[in-house]
């Protein structure tokens, strides 16, 4: 996940290949309580592993339920055969609406003694008619700062179920949803013949996320009767049962980029596993209102398939009740259009993780767009070419604004994106913009390349690591890659001569090797001790003196430049690898200074050194790296010196990064 202040995505040219998507988000919190509601243990398969579910994983340990996680399958032993807690219980729900609304509900109406906080946003996100609800039936709740906003306390209550229970519909379906998965458990213990009658005041919005709670609860055991879309009813002795063990779906919305992206990029066209068009989400309409725009699709069970029709996609008018998150992404695709878009229906756009009719307007005017807003709707004009500005995307903490307008660098006019703060996407997709980046292409001249050179000890493999892990980009450590190209080719059984020449250029070109951070890992395994070692370097040497590994192993380096980024650490990468680098650094510091330095850690390493012997060898290899015949060791022509000699590292860190951000459009 990038957990970067930024991403700037370069000019995307077009997208082709699978994705995989993670579980629903809203599948995925309802399962998780209703397990802990049940009796018994449930296994959760597919699980998403994001803010919100570990949100909710957090709050059901601190309730006493018991849940073992490994990777994506969660088991839960649930609270219905244990006794609840009884002591004081402070749960912090983030930014979790799928979290805070239902545990709201099951906490109030089973009582105790429960506060329930958030981030800042989400005291700023109404529950009041939540709140209201569970007041008509007896529930004790208070509120501990505005009236209508958590953060709430919970108490014991004395429940009143002869009457229906009124909610309002017309703001959040959550609260529908919460109250029908907590009432079960008052429904439970009454007498037979009765029952709990839910009835909604004003018109239901996201009647498919309702779908979605009353496909779950028949799975769990609980069977409501649905009187169209005003009245719900929960019939005495209703009781949660395990079904033992589930499975999430892919999540709908998370499909809604990657339709879009079909929809939009040229290429071959993009392949979602994990969600079809029978889905129980009702996020998954979104194709319809694609195809609508142009986009051609096909499905199949637990599959979908998208290319791009009509071009430029057309401008609808759609209500979009039925699909409220998916929604924003249609604004986005808008901006390809061949007329105006206009969105209904979407005031609850407004109470989500942001005010996102503002979010959605004020962003798509920074690249240039026209639009214009009302209380409930949204309409968006297309952006043509020759209209496109560049433009940093402030994403307000909300996963979606981040997602929506990645797809914004597939512009006709070839201008660059930034995206604030893309760690926000962890809510719901942490892997959002791997996924895309797997997909999506560009010419190797659109990818930016940070070159880091220097002598032996100046530090330029520390400062190259962080210096990419501060952009989100990929690393390359050329120095590196020429001692596990020998440490491979001898665990393959090869000498490091001209006999096994040919086989060492063939492994050369399919070298599994990563870099992380200043690991060095070969296939997967961590090779970074083993390799750094004195006889590591010598090996390297002889690997470097073969003409045909050489060269396989100059045009691996190449594919190292991957979307985002790459930043290249090594003797000649600024001369002869990518020449085009648009920044290029030398790194140094005096003789002395370098050999301070690698004497520390060698002591610190349990080495014996002496000083005034590793400035001599410093020195002379100096002079052995500047005067050999291949790959001297000079500055590239148009290289920014940096001496380190009397700087941190994270004082050189940032220089570079002031100096790359002074090349950026974004500066």
């Amino acid at each position: 996940m990038f957990s970067t202040a930024f991403i700037d995505l370069p000019p995307l040219q077009g997208a082709s290949g699978t994705v995989t998507l993670p579980g629903s988000k809203s599948i995925s919190n309802r399962v998780l309580l209703l397990s802990a509601l049940c009796r018994g243990t449930t296994v959760v398969h597919d699980l998403l592993d994001s803010d919100d579910t570990r949100v909710m994983l957090a709050a059901l340990r601190q309730l006493g339920c018991g849940v073992q996680v490994q990777g994506t399958t969660v088991t839960i032993t649930g609270l219905g055969s244990r006794a609840w807690p009884v002591e004081a219980i402070e749960l912090f729900m983030g930014n979790a609406g799928t979290a805070m609304r239902p545990l709201t509900a099951a906490l109030a109406v089973q009582g105790g003694d429960f506060t329930l906080k958030g981030v800042p946003r989400m005291h700023e996100r109404p529950i009041g008619d939540l709140v209201d609800a569970l007041r008509e039936l007896g529930c004790a709740i208070d509120y501990l700062g505005n009236k209508g906003y958590p953060p709430l306390r919970i108490r014991r209550p004395t429940l009143q179920l002869d009457k229906p229970i009124p909610v309002r519909g017309d703001v959040s379906s959550q609260f529908l949803t919460a109250l029908l998965m907590a009432l079960p458990l008052a429904a439970e213990h009454l007498p037979s013949g009765c029952a709990i009658t839910i009835e909604v005041v004003g018109e239901l919005i996201s009647k498919p996320y309702i779908e979605i709670t009353l496909n779950l609860l028949a799975r769990f055991g609980i069977a409501v009767e649905r009187q169209g879309w005003e009245r719900f009813v929960i019939p005495a002795g209703s009781r949660y049962q395990s079904p033992g063990s589930i499975h999430v779906e892919a999540d709908a919305s998370s499909a809604s980029y990657f339709i879009a992206l079909g929809a939009i990029a040229k290429g071959d066209g993009i392949r979602i596993q994990g969600v079809g068009a029978d889905s129980i989400q009702g996020d998954i309409r979104f194709m319809d209102a694609a195809a609508q725009m142009g986009a051609k699709i096909t499905s199949g069970p637990n599959w979908l398939e998208i290319q791009r029709g009509a071009w430029p996609l057309k401008g609808i008018t759609l209500d979009c009740n039925h699909i409220p998150d998916a929604a924003m992404t249609l604004a986005v695709m808008a901006l390809y259009a061949d007329g105006p878009t206009t969105l209904r229906n979407i005031a609850s756009w407004r109470v989500k993780e942001t005010d996102r009719i503002v979010a959605m307007a004020t962003e798509s005017r920074k690249l240039g767009a026209t639009v214009e807003e009302g209380p409930d709707w949204i309409t968006i004009h297309p952006l043509p070419a020759g209209k496109w500005q560049r433009a940093s995307i402030h994403t307000y903490d909300d996963h979606r604004l981040a997602m929506c307008f990645s797809l914004a660098a597939f512009n006709a006019d070839q201008v660059p994106v930034r995206i604030e703060d893309p760690k926000c996407v962890a809510k719901t997709f942490p892997d959002y913009f791997e996924a895309l980046f797997s997909v999506a292409y560009t010419s190797r001249q659109n990818i930016p390349v940070i070159c880091i050179d220097g002598p032996t000890a100046s530090g330029k493999g520390t400062l190259a690591s962080r210096v990419a892990a501060a952009l989100g980009y990929h690393y390359l450590d050329s120095g590196a890659l020429y001692r596990v190209m020998a440490h491979a080719a001898l665990q393959a059984g090869l000498t490091l001569e001209a006999a096994d020449e040919a086989a060492m250029a063939d492994l050369a070109r399919q070298l599994p090797v990563r870099f992380s951070g200043e690991q060095v890992l070969l296939n997967e395994v961590d090779v970074t001790d083993a390799i750094r070692s004195e006889q590591g370097g010598m090996n390297a040497s002889k690997v470097s003196m073969l003409p045909a590994v050489r060269k396989a192993l100059i045009d691996f380096q190449h594919s190292f430049q991957c979307l985002p980024g790459l930043l290249a650490d090594g003797r000649d990468m600024g001369t002869v690898i990518f020449p085009s680098a648009p920044l290029k650094v030398f790194l140094t510091a005096s003789a002395t200074k370098r050999a301070e330095r690698r004497h520390k850690q060698l002591i610190l390493k349990g080495f014996s050194a002496n000083i005034d012997a590793l400035r001599a060898d410093l020195e002379a290899r100096d002079a052995r790296d500047m005067s050999r015949s291949v790959a001297p060791l000079l500055p590239a022509q148009d290289a920014l010196q940096l001496d380190n000699s009397s700087l941190t590292i994270e004082a050189s860190v940032e220089q570079v990064l002031v100096w790359w951000q002074n090349r950026q459009v974004f500066s």
